[in-house]
């Protein structure tokens, strides 16, 4: 019988190893992004921009964050001036989002900076690796 056979070994947890790899990319993240940008910040303003305009709602869904979220997530954004919030002239309800015409140049250097930092988090892995570690994470997600 082997010795590890059976027993639960931290380094080996996935949970453990995912979370080391979130603090590599989330220091490197905080290293590259630019205007101060969060996580969750960066992905809302990037699925913004992909999208035109939308509404909150389907922000929240396309980038996986539930209602409390991506409100405060597009609040902070609006503070920021770069993203605006109107009325749906069919549904006074329901607020649209977009990017301001004056802001929509950062776009490029917002896509510029998540390639940097995919490939700098990626980095010590081969192309090879990087493929099968990025399939595999979509089959999880």
């Amino acid at each position: 019988m082997e010795e590890n056979e059976g027993k639960y070994i931290l380094d080996q947890q996935v949970g453990y190893l995912l979370r080391l790899a979130n603090q590599r990319h989330s220091s490197l993240f905080q290293n590259v992004i630019p205007l101060g940008l969060t996580p969750t910040q960066f992905a809302a303003l990037v699925r913004l921009a992909d999208l035109g305009e939308c509404s909150q709602n389907e922000l929240g869904r396309r980038t996986a964050m539930d209602v409390a979220t991506i409100k405060g997530v597009i609040e902070r954004l609006r503070k920021k001036g770069l993203v605006e919030v109107n009325s749906d002239p069919n549904d006074k309800r329901r607020t649209i989002l977009s990017i301001p015409d004056k802001k929509i140049e950062i776009v490029p250097d917002l896509h510029d900076a998540g390639r940097q930092i995919s490939d700098l988090t990626l980095s010590p892995l081969t192309t090879s690796e990087r493929n099968t570690l990025l399939r595999l994470l979509k089959k999880l997600g």
